[in-house]
């Protein structure tokens, strides 16, 4: 079975908000989050009205001499999985809406600075509760339509349903009142209290048309693989678990104009061929995302340029609190002390990772080292256990089949055995694991990997994908109805509504320290992302720190 690199989740906020114009109320069950994400593995049907071919388009593409117009861009994650805008966490799927469909607002994907993309200009004051915004005169969806106000009102009722509980929900519930009317040409969103950070957020509102997936069965077929949007790039053609096509869109006025005439997205999950399509004189790729760490030398040595970005991207440890003795804290902290991050960022990953000493990354701009850091430190483990009266623990490590993952899984065995604890290593099929949790069946610690940088860099953004009352996460560590649990989201609430940056910032600080001292959902190490391409065939491409590419800006040379 190909090894599934990536894993998708959900977190769910417990307030919502509402639209003025309303339209049918959509109703998702967490099996059917799930089953579209991503983490429950089934092939999706895509609906009739796709212009894709009936079996798997060519995978060839250019090599020398070919088609000089068409980038191949290979991406090591499916692309059979969600591409609702609203529900997806995929990250082929995130990656190439990027090029579909616009928000009001997007970001820069390596710099994250904001600029008007739907909207015509950026509000003046970001601190004020009420923002207006102006459709960019003459946008047009990818089947010719005019992109209207109620297009806007009719996405915006899709994420803030309550009921609907999106992906996207978990983004825009706590601060995002309502969207409103203003006239033909103009919206207003209203806040629960001033957010600034609304601003680079609201890229992950991709705007879709109501005449598309407002009418029976139009979500189902967004989920399932049909793309309408009003960005720089349309879908012509889309094979789940082989490629999608991209265009550019004639009729594109947007700031972002594609340069590129047309792209083959491959979707290769087994690394060793996504490696061989790039290598080479005779390569058919021209860029290729998550490149193992053992082959960029030998990509470079052929010519290729390979760079890596530093982000989010970790692999972390999960706990069931309702599974003793790992209810107590100090047994969760002695398998982080017990772990030689050291010997595993040089053997596993090649140099390519830092040790967690937050829950955040380094780079993040709300980074401060937490109080409670997990160097190797098997004494302290020891002293740990034999404090929480534990002897002779045994614990089964439950893993997702990501490589990378499980090229770090030996070293966190050699080091739980080293003092005294029995380790069984289970790695599996991502979709089997997350099974086996959503129905409850018995586990104890679970290894992942995670990166919520490819929906932004705040941290209240990154704590809630994780750390919810009610979210899927927390459902599975079964700790947040526990009293530590209920200081964190209080903090995390009383953070989100500071008005003062500094004050904010400290609140930030306080309940990344609980996150770090209770050890439920925690980084073990970050890792570093690595694109290659060629530069003798492609300019202008920038690595991003989240999985994916972003052609954009890039060219063909």
């Amino acid at each position: 079975m190909a090894r599934r690199d990536r894993f998708l989740t959900e977190a769910i906020f417990p307030t919502g908000g509402t639209v003025s114009a309303l339209v049918s109320r959509p109703v998702f069950s967490r099996r059917d989050f799930l089953r579209y994400s991503g983490t429950v593995s089934a092939a999706a049907a895509i609906s009739a009205t796709i212009s894709a071919c009936s079996g798997p388009a060519s995978t060839s593409s250019t090599g020398a001499g070919g088609d000089k117009d068409l980038v191949t861009a290979v991406i090591g994650y499916g692309n059979n999985q969600s591409w609702d805008p609203t529900m997806t966490a995929s990250a082929f799927t995130m990656a190439a809406n990027n090029h579909i469909y616009e928000g009001l607002v997007d970001t820069d994907p390596v710099t994250r600075e904001p600029y008007p993309a739907l909207a015509t200009a950026l509000p003046t004051d970001t601190a004020a509760t009420t923002w207006k915004f102006t459709l960019r005169q003459g946008a047009k969806w990818h089947d010719g339509q005019p992109v209207t106000v109620d297009d806007v009102l009719f996405t915006f009722q899709r994420i803030l349903d309550p009921v609907a509980k999106t992906l996207s929900y978990s983004f825009f519930g706590t601060w995002l009142k309502e969207v409103r009317k203003v006239d033909e040409t103009s919206v207003e969103l209203v806040f629960k209290f001033p957010f600034p950070d609304a601003l680079q957020r609201l890229t992950i509102a991709k705007i879709m048309p109501k005449h598309v997936f407002g009418v029976p069965g139009g979500w189902d077929a967004a989920k399932g693989g049909k793309a309408v949007g009003s960005g720089p790039y349309k879908m012509v053609a889309h094979n789940p678990k082989s490629n999608t096509v991209l265009e550019a869109f004639a009729d594109y006025n947007g700031p972002r104009k594609p340069a590129i005439k047309k792209m083959n997205w491959l979707s290769i999950v087994d690394a060793s061929a996504r490696v061989a399509k790039i290598s080479g004189g005779n390569a058919e790729a021209q860029i290729a995302d998550n490149i193992p760490y053992a082959n960029i030398e030998q990509l470079r040595g052929g010519g290729l340029t390979v760079e890596g970005g530093k982000g989010m991207n970790h692999m972390f440890l999960m706990f069931n609190t309702a599974q003793k003795p790992f209810d107590d804290v100090r047994v969760r902290q002695a398998l982080f002390y017990a772990i030689d991050t050291g010997k595993m960022i040089d053997v596993a990953l090649k140099g390519h990772g830092t040790p967690a000493t937050s829950f955040l990354n380094e780079q993040n701009p709300s980074y401060a080292k937490a109080k409670t850091v997990y160097g190797y430190d098997p004494a302290k483990a020891k002293d740990l256990l034999s404090a929480a009266g534990v002897k002779n623990l045994s614990v089964t490590l439950m893993a997702v089949n990501v490589s990378w993952i499980e090229d770090c899984l030996a070293t966190i065995a050699n080091s739980w055995e080293a003092v005294g604890i029995k380790t069984t290593l289970e790695p599996q099929d991502t979709a089997a694991l997350f099974t086996k949790m959503d129905q409850s069946q018995s586990y104890q610690v679970v290894a992942a990997a995670s990166n919520p940088n490819q929906f932004g860099l705040d941290a209240d953004l990154i704590l809630r994908y994780n750390y919810t009352p009610g979210g899927a996460w927390m459902k599975y560590t079964k700790w947040d109805a526990s009293p530590q649990a209920r200081n964190l989201f209080a903090l995390m609430n009383k953070a989100i509504q500071e008005p003062s940056p500094t004050r904010k910032l400290d609140l930030v600080h306080q309940y990344l320290d609980v996150v770090a001292e209770q050890a439920v959902l925690y980084p073990v190490v970050h890792t570093e992302l690595m694109t290659a391409w060629d530069p003798k065939k492609l300019t202008g491409v920038r690595p991003q720190a989240y999985p994916g590419i972003n052609l954009l800006q890039a060219l063909r040379a």
